[in-house]
């Protein structure tokens, strides 16, 4: 068992940590946060130089990398910014889906176009009733000919404003017992006549991206744009949330080192009551356990990328890894906020907006809850 990175692991963490601390200003970060936009700049910039899409297959513009190094990317460009970096990350949201199940027409149109920065991706998944159940979808869409014929409605869309194609989860056998197995996964484009997004409103954190409502009436597609098989959606969302999670865990680890390292800087250089706060018992124990949840994150993440990158499925280690993970980011946050007093809720200390970018990975790719459905049900496996 060997815990080091390879030599190819550690330049690209390094790489991705030079080009963050370089494109990363403080002053922008707080103005793209104020004014909810997107850092596109620096995401075309990232893309540029391969961080975005790193795992795709080289014929498609990516690097031919895993799971791994695209997490080691997330977790150093969250580190030194939570929401720019949250937003260059998930900028290829749900693209995996036209990677791991899309047909090669589906794959060279969209990938490389994900992969230079041309274009942002989503998944629409959720819906208003239904919210983490997915088994059942008021989204339906009916074959007319050689088309789809899409309409419904989805929730909590992330990129949804600026995608350039959603992989949206639809009804097409409403008939089918159970409902899941009549799901299905439809490529639709964002100019498509019938489609339309609108933003949910204020939020707590993630400024950067756009968090949206999509409806979809009478919207119609190709029949080509069908990602995967027909009747099996459900199950190629299912696999997509098993990578997709450890890229949220890593977004969450990310947070939650960099919220330590400022708490840590401060810590050292700020004086009360004639001493180093950092000499105080009570800030090292603080410190101490704030740095054990960070590196036990750490661990389980990784492991959690390397399996998958070994062809391995499994739905209880990436939970596990994503609650975690998650769960960590707050804590730590919070904690980070702590020690600095009241400099840490101010906004030009940064821990403040590290904690409200923390939470969301509690709640988006399944909840806590449904993390420790899933931990559960592999635990106790089929009752008899």
């Amino acid at each position: 068992m060997d815990f080091e990175l390879t030599k190819s692991q550690k330049e690209i963490q390094k790489a991705a940590r030079d080009f963050a601390k370089g494109e990363f200003d403080k002053t922008l970060a707080l103005e793209l946060d104020r004014k909810h936009e997107f850092p596109e700049k620096i995401w075309r910039k990232a893309a540029d130089l391969g961080f975005i899409g790193i795992h795709f297959p080289e014929e498609y513009s990516g690097q031919g990398l895993g799971v791994l190094e695209n997490i080691l990317v997330a977790e150093e460009f969250c580190s030194r910014d939570s929401t720019i970096g949250s937003a260059l990350i998930l900028a290829g949201f749900a693209s995996e889906c036209i990677l791991r199940f899309g047909s090669d027409a589906l794959k060279e149109k969209y990938l490389p176009a994900v992969a230079e920065g041309e274009m942002l991706s989503a998944g629409a998944f959720t819906e208003p009733d239904h919210g983490s159940d997915i088994t059942f979808m008021n989204t339906t869409a009916e074959k007319d000919g050689d088309e789809w014929v899409i309409n419904g409605s989805k929730i909590f869309i992330t990129n949804g404003e600026t995608a350039g194609f959603f992989c949206v989860l639809c009804q097409t056998d409403p008939e089918s017992k159970p409902t899941y197995r009549g799901i299905s996964l439809i490529l639709v484009e964002a100019h498509r006549k019938g489609v339309s997004a609108t933003d949910v409103g204020e939020k707590m954190g993630i400024h950067m991206m756009s968090t949206a409502e999509v409806n979809f009436k009478d919207v119609r597609v190709p029949a080509s744009n069908l990602i995967g098989k027909e009747g099996k959606g459900f199950y190629h969302v299912l696999e997509f949330f098993d990578e997709s999670r450890i890229l949220v865990a890593a977004q969450a680890l990310g947070t939650a080192q960099g919220a330590f390292d400022r708490a840590l800087a401060y810590v050292k250089q700020r004086e009360q009551f004639g001493k180093k706060i950092a000499q105080f018992q009570v800030t090292q124990h603080k410190l101490a356990d704030m740095a054990t949840k960070i590196e036990l994150s750490r661990l389980i993440t990784y492991k959690a990328a390397w399996n998958f990158d070994k062809g391995r499925i499994d739905p209880k280690l990436t939970s596990m890894a994503k609650m975690y993970a998650a769960r960590t980011a707050v804590e730590v946050a919070d904690e980070a906020i702590q020690l600095l007093g009241g400099y840490g809720y101010m906004a030009e200390y940064e821990v403040e907006r590290f904690y409200r970018d923390a939470k969301i990975t509690e709640i988006y790719e399944g909840t806590k809850e449904i993390q420790k459905n899933t931990i559960a049900s592999a635990l106790i496996g089929k009752l008899k």
